[in-house]
């Protein structure tokens, strides 16, 4: 073979790419709250949700692009997380990314897990702003980069607060009224109570409605029995998170015949996989910040399709950002794998973004503008808590 006469890469290609290489040149961090728009948020184990602390994060490169992330953790209950706790874990990791490349996602994701462990949650905010920094940078949509549009819109589900169970079959009529045909159904306290709540519901809704039953783990490992074989005879319900164990969750599994969800429990990828090979469940709840942004929760979404798994996408909770975030997840997701999507800027008053994006009808859709789609108003947020330098 004769020898090569010019290097596969020449100096001069070599010194546009690097001029090419974009770098961050300063974060700033913001914080806002958000209130929930039908009152009080209610949860199994005593956990009321009025307004909770949203915070936002600006990533500014030396090219003149910025990108926007956010994180709002559902209070200091639900999950391993809190929203002070994002803000003091940003505070913590932004030095490691002075003058890295934000479309370089492995090496920002490098240095954020080597200058903390865990606080994945917090990694989310990063992570989403990188992405709509690369989006804007190629001039293509972060649906288009998670692996391609592959619906431009999709059904929503608003979650029906624990309460008596008049008010939800209530709250189910109103929304049903919006446009809304997907509803969560917090319960996970007395197992009779909560079978009732289920009923009252089902009967106002029709075949074209979803409903999943989420005790978001409130319930003993006998309480959630007794709960599963009251609500299995209702028709068309899907069963979420009984118990707070992955063990106490398989083990209602092998005693009813109703379709299992699995969020909390599954952290990572391999408790993901170990719940599969159990036996366990036929779907999960994808939320973004569970999985250090977009980029983990695109391997969790396709290795999920892999196995078969629907998905419902979403976070734990956020506003304009975070809505716009999971319109991207769920417009590049395979219809058929959807169980449903939340867009949870409807659950807030308060926008950074115009309110965008936004749904109609109890439909999303995903902005087509390049990165994340959304415009965020700088005002609105006020005095940047801290920025990186």
């Amino acid at each position: 073979r004769p020898p090569r006469s010019t290097p596969l890469y020449s100096s001069a290609a070599s010194d546009v790419y690097k001029r090419q290489i974009m770098k961050i040149d300063r974060i700033e961090v913001y914080g806002y709250d958000l209130s929930y728009r039908y009152g009080k948020y209610v949860m199994s184990g005593n956990q009321v949700i009025n307004s909770i602390p949203s915070t936002v994060v600006r990533i500014l490169t030396d090219s003149g692009i910025e990108g926007w992330g956010e994180v709002c953790p559902l209070g200091p209950l639900y999950l391993a997380s809190h929203g002070l706790g994002a803000r003091a874990a940003l505070q913590q990791m932004l030095p490691a990314l002075d003058e890295l490349d934000p479309n370089n996602l492995s090496a920002i994701h490098a240095a954020m897990n080597a200058s903390l462990r865990g606080h994945s949650y917090a990694k989310s905010a990063i992570d989403m702003a990188c992405w709509d920094i690369l989006g804007k940078d190629s001039g293509k949509d972060v649906a288009t980069l998670l692996g391609g549009r592959l619906q431009e819109s999709f059904p929503l589900y608003k979650a029906v607060p624990l309460g008596p169970s008049e008010e939800m079959q209530q709250y189910v009529v109103e929304r049903r009224f919006e446009g809304i045909h997907r509803f969560q159904l917090k319960i996970g306290a007395n197992p009779y109570e909560d079978a009732e709540r289920v009923r009252k519901v089902v009967e106002v809704t029709t075949n074209e409605d979803v409903i999943v039953a989420d005790a978001n783990g409130g319930w003993l490992l006998q309480d959630a029995m007794i709960a599963a074989r009251l609500i299995e005879p209702l028709h068309g319900v899907l069963f979420e998170e009984p118990c707070k164990t992955l063990e106490e969750c398989l083990y209602v599994r092998q005693h009813t015949t109703l379709p299992m969800i699995l969020d909390e429990v599954i952290t990572d990828v391999n408790t993901m996989v170990r719940a599969f090979n159990a036996q366990g469940m036929e779907g999960i709840n994808l939320k973004i910040s569970k999985f250090a942004g977009l980029t983990g929760s695109k391997l969790v979404r396709d290795l999920a399709d892999t196995l078969g798994l629907r998905v419902t996408i979403e976070d734990t909770w956020g506003g304009d950002l975070v809505t716009a975030a999971v319109s991207h997840l769920a417009a590049s997701t395979r219809p058929e794998q959807v169980i449903t999507v939340s867009f949870m800027n409807d659950w807030n008053n308060e926008h950074i973004a115009g309110y965008q994006p936004r749904s109609k009808n109890g439909i999303g859709s995903v902005p087509a503008e390049p990165g994340l789609g959304v415009d965020v108003d700088v005002k609105s947020l006020g005095t940047p808590l801290f920025v990186s330098k």
